[in-house]
């Protein structure tokens, strides 16, 4: 075969195996498709996997995600109804609903994501501000746990000042359901809209620390109150009980001494029945032993009893 020959056969070839391989196109379970021709769409959406058919090098296939996308926003500084400013971080989840409509209005995910940026943050932006800090913070009226370093009293005290009415959760799907109403028309669907993570601004994060510490110095006054009262009571206790013992201790000892006198007493009377002369004589001599001292010149006179005792006993 001449080789110009080929070389048709060649282009030919080219020609057939472009023109089939451009006349179909896959769709896999992840995907949803819509066929664009000379740029603009035509045709109802392609949802269903499979291998499909188009017309070759006028018709072309655009596929979209049909699982569902994740949005992340930004996190942004909110005033509160209250006037508490807060930073306000939040995600949601949606997806292509609609891709023929997806398609003329945003043309991809790029834009869906800008266009999400817009509602979702807007309406955060419009329900926090309509609501005080408390409903977003919180979401139930449960009790608080009660602390046992810190007593009930403190518990007791936060306990049913603010009621919520609505909530974290009441808040969120309040957004949600604002933001549903603003992407029918968009082709895509927002399924759930959550608040990640939610903090106090600088100024107002120092308000909470030092009502924070002002509470824990209040419970700490409190607690060494109540230790000096213990502490009183229990040396009131102590004073009592020694006095209680010392007076019993003494009234003890009176008893045992005067049981003593008694008993020297009678031992002293017993020996004074016995010899009266000789008692006389010792008792005597123990008064002069208690009066006399050891630099005492004493003078006697003649008839006096301690000299008549001395002259006696020669």
């Amino acid at each position: 075969m001449k080789p110009w020959a080929l070389l048709v056969l060649a282009v030919v070839g080219l020609f057939v195996l472009a023109l089939v391989g451009g006349s179909f196109y896959v769709v896999d379970e992840t995907q949803q498709a819509i066929i664009t021709q000379f740029g603009k769409p035509i045709g109802e959406p392609v949802t269903t996997p499979g291998l499909k058919l188009k017309t070759p090098f006028i018709q072309k296939a655009i596929f979209f995600d049909k699982r569902f996308l994740e949005w992340d926003g930004d996190s942004n500084q909110l005033p509160t109804k209250d006037k508490r400013f807060i930073h306000v971080d939040a995600y949601a989840r949606w997806r292509i609903s609609d891709p023929l409509k997806f398609f003329q209005r945003l043309l991809d995910e790029r834009g869906a994501q800008s266009r999400l940026d817009d509602i979702l943050d807007g309406e955060t932006r419009n329900t926090i501000a309509k609501h005080d800090l408390i409903e977003v913070v919180r979401s139930t009226n449960r009790e608080f746990a009660i602390n046992e370093d810190l007593g009930e009293e403190s518990d007791g005290e936060a306990q049913g000042q603010v009621r919520i009415r609505f909530g974290r959760r009441e808040l969120s799907a309040e957004v949600l359901q604002a933001a549903q109403g603003r992407t029918t028309d968009l082709g895509i669907e927002i399924l759930d809209f959550r608040f990640k993570r939610i903090n106090y601004v600088e100024q107002v994060r120092r308000e909470v620390y030092a009502r924070m510490v002002s509470e824990r110095k209040r419970i700490a006054e409190r607690f060494r109150s109540e230790g000096a009262g213990e502490a009183a009571r229990i040396n009131g206790e102590r004073e009592r009980e020694l006095k209680a013992i010392t007076s019993e201790a003494y009234r003890q000892a009176q008893e045992i001494m005067g049981r003593a006198d008694a008993a020297a007493t009678e031992i002293y009377g017993r020996a004074y029945e016995k010899d009266a002369e000789f008692y006389r004589f010792t008792r005597t001599m123990e008064v002069f032993g208690e009066v006399i001292g050891k630099d005492t010149a004493l003078v006697l006179g003649t008839d006096g009893e301690l000299l008549r005792y001395l002259e006696q006993s020669k």
